[in-house]
């Protein structure tokens, strides 16, 4: 309007003047900020210490081995304790130390008194390399290492032949040996004349070892025998054995004129039965010597290859643990020498002997002088 003055508004200003912040108070901030990351870094840190105790927990354990000094690529084999007619009662054991004599790996049989077993608890089982391995995967272990395979010059065909045959005497003919040596004490103790203190590692008295292997072994084998549900078991043995000879034939080994695995398996089976002590009745035994006389010399042929003139060093009175390794001689010179050694000692103390004597005598002689002496002395006077 015409008359009025002009009012300017004023001009507020909105901005508000920020505190001014000390130097602590800056520094304050900056580790607050700083703050959080360290908390992400060290969260971060124990996530991957606790993947890594997880991961340690989870990770198998090696089993720790027997034998702490071992020489590389050398076998250790622990197994079961010899008997006088044959180096172990086990088809599984004489499988795998006939292996390694076959092909000349070097071993040592361990001797623990029947102390060990595998961490499975099971028997056989090698130590190699510092290593243990047990179970089906020894063979295949050491037929891998060494380079060693007794089926390699097999057709495929042939392989599958052998594959059903061999499980074929591990199931019906393995068990049916079981059978027999459990149905009574005797058929195992007596048909391979086994001393039980000694088989067992034990110096417990007679009568309680003979409960121990009677109630405990002998029954943990026919609850195993039961579980496998096999009817007429002795027959089925008898029809595989028949089944074998007539494959065998006349040929010299299952396959041709070269051993193969299944001639390994079918002698460390069969010679669980050959090798009884003659006058105990075994049914299967007089079966396959009288049926399948094919079968017995295959036994014997794989015998003789794989163990020769060791068999009887491990079996009969000696028992052998390691007739492969041999002994060292017994220094004959060391003897002699200690024998002359005391010859001499002997000589130096009898003169020792006969000095004093004489010295006593010398001393006698004195005084006897010097009484003269006095005497003669006591007439001058």
């Amino acid at each position: 309007m015409v008359g009025e003055t002009a009012v300017e508004t004023p001009v507020v200003d909105t901005k508000i003047d920020e505190p001014v912040k000390t130097d602590k108070e800056i520094i304050a901030d900056e580790e607050n900020v700083v703050q959080p990351e360290n908390d992400e870094v060290e969260s971060e840190k124990k996530d991957e210490e606790k993947t890594e105790e997880t991961k340690k927990v989870l990770a198998p354990k090696k089993p720790t081995i027997h034998t702490k000094v071992w020489e590389e690529d050398k076998v250790y084999l622990y197994q079961s304790s010899r008997t006088p007619q044959i180096p172990s009662i086990s088809p599984q054991e004489l499988k795998l130390e006939s292996w390694l004599k076959l092909h000349g790996i070097p071993y040592e049989n361990v001797d623990h008194k029947a102390k060990l077993s595998s961490k499975k608890g099971s028997l056989p089982f090698i130590e190699l390399n510092g290593e243990e391995v047990t179970d089906t995967a020894t063979l295949h272990t050491l037929a891998d290492k060494f380079g060693k395979d007794m089926s390699a010059h097999l057709s495929q065909e042939q392989k599958n032949v052998e594959h059903a045959m061999m499980k074929m005497v591990e199931y019906h003919i393995y068990w049916a040996i079981m059978h027999w040596r459990t149905s009574h004490v005797d058929n195992t103790l007596k048909a391979y004349k086994i001393h039980l203190p000694t088989f067992l590692g034990s110096k417990a008295p007679m009568g309680l070892l003979n409960l121990h292997f009677k109630f405990n072994i002998c029954k943990k084998v026919k609850k195993q025998l039961k579980s496998q549900g096999l009817d007429n078991i002795e027959q089925l043995g008898k029809n595989d054995l028949e089944v074998l000879s007539a494959m065998l034939g006349e040929k010299e080994f299952m396959f041709g004129d070269q051993p193969a695995m299944l001639d390994l398996v079918v002698y460390s089976h069969l010679a669980q039965l050959i090798m009884v002590e003659a006058e105990h009745t075994c049914p299967l035994r007089d079966f396959l010597q009288e049926s399948c006389k094919n079968l017995v010399e295959l036994v014997n042929k794989m015998k003789d290859r794989c163990w020769a003139d060791h068999w009887e060093l491990a079996t009969g009175e000696k028992m052998e643990h390691n007739p492969h390794i041999p002994k060292p001689e017994p220094v004959v010179e060391d003897k002699e020498e200690n024998k002359e050694e005391v010859k001499e000692g002997e000589k130096d103390e009898k003169v020792e002997e006969k000095e004093p004597e004489s010295a006593k005598e010398e001393n006698v002689a004195e005084v006897k002088e010097e009484s003269s002496e006095k005497k003669d002395a006591e007439k001058g006077v």
